[in-house]
């Protein structure tokens, strides 16, 4: 038996999206403002607390004298940096409107109506929405432990299964799995299905059993690896990420590309940013540092904070009890000019997301709920 046909859009009063589009859910970013404070402390937005690369700014004022100028279409000046800093071929790097474009090229690329993508149930928001554009299904797998499980993944891939999208370290949980897990996944996938590794805060891991794949892609036909200048670099205003893979992968997504996806400045500052290795150390110590500093303090007032944190940002869990939840807190928290991110559109509505910030944030954050939890 068929299924009810789908209503006939051209004799509509009115314009119609394609099917699915209205049930996507839009993505929410991080809040920005605290009423009553012109400048309150941002620590929502996983984003750089030194700022950028002084090189890279004064990188991105020289582009200023060229902006009757269109870009590069092919990032030629970053695709030469990325391919000498990282050893890689530069036919096979394509870049894209940060990183969530190459989401969106991928599955422009490889999903038809019918197909599938396979995720962690807290997968960032991004994979679903591009996936969902293309009338794609998104197939979750538990996160137990609010960890990716490797075999829970495998068991969610079907024939339909056409991408399975793994962010290592993950947002919003922050907790990373070792490279030899991601192997295993890759091994046992279908040799038709393309694994994408999201390298977004790959540099914050100081850990010598993880990888960010790229040296294990070189050699792979279903392998995608993605990185972005917005967290360690502190580019996330000019948007700009990058993707290496398989050279007739990267072929097919350059198809639909639009051309000048990335602008003149940002390919400037980005090129700076990646020589400028001091201000790249000062940032991972920085987290370094902080990170198990907050960790520690946040668990010592008796909240559970998720761990292992691998990223630049901690994943708090509060009671469901009244006057002690993370809505209440994270209220709390924004009257004394602290912004922080509510996860409750990845259905963590008990959690809020901290990003690590200077010394003065994370010790206004550990007085502030403590406060908070004193009532």
């Amino acid at each position: 038996m068929h299924g009810p046909s789908p209503p006939d859009r051209s004799r509509s009063a009115l314009p119609r999206p394609k099917p699915g589009i209205l049930d996507i859910r839009a993505y929410v970013p991080g809040k920005a403002k605290a009423a009553g404070f012109e400048h309150p402390i941002k620590l929502s937005a996983n984003e750089n607390m030194l700022g950028s690369s002084d090189r890279a700014r004064e990188a991105y004022v020289g582009a200023t004298q060229e902006l009757q100028l269109y870009p590069d279409p092919r990032a030629s000046i970053v695709r030469e940096a990325i391919a000498a800093t990282y050893r890689l071929e530069p036919e096979r790097l394509i870049f894209g409107c940060g990183s969530d474009e190459l989401f969106a090229l991928i599955d422009q690329t490889f999903l038809e109506p019918g197909d599938n993508i396979v995720q962690g149930e807290f997968g960032f928001a991004a994979y679903a929405i591009g996936a969902r554009a293309c009338q794609a299904e998104v197939k979750t797998a538990p996160e137990p432990g609010y960890r990716i499980d490797v075999d829970e993944l495998l068991k969610a891939v079907d024939d339909r299964t056409r991408l399975v999208f793994l962010a290592n370290p993950a947002n919003p949980t922050g907790t990373w799995i070792p490279f030899s897990d991601v192997r295993r996944l890759h091994q046992n996938l279908p040799p038709g299905v393309v694994l994408l590794l999201d390298g977004a805060y790959g540099e914050f891991v100081g850990d010598a059993a993880y990888s960010d794949g790229l040296d294990y892609a070189r050699d792979q036909a279903n392998l995608v690896v993605t990185h972005t200048f917005s967290k360690l670099h502190g580019l996330a205003a000019l948007r700009l990420g990058w993707a290496y893979g398989p050279a007739e992968i990267v072929t097919a997504m350059e198809r639909t590309r639009l051309p000048f996806n990335t602008s003149l400045p940002a390919q400037r500052a980005a090129v700076a940013a990646l020589a400028d290795e001091d201000f790249q150390r000062r940032s991972i110590a920085l987290v370094a540092q902080w990170r198990p500093w907050l960790e520690q303090q946040l668990g010592a007032l008796g909240l559970e904070v998720v761990r292992p944190s691998a990223a630049n940002f901690v994943l708090v869990g509060f009671s469901t009890t009244p006057g002690r939840t993370a809505a209440e807190a994270e209220s709390h928290l924004a009257s004394t000019g602290l912004i922080v991110r509510n996860v409750r559109n990845y259905d963590l509505p008990d959690h809020l997301r901290i990003t690590i910030g200077l010394e003065a944030h994370n010790r206004a954050i550990v007085k502030a709920l403590g406060e908070f939890l004193q009532g």
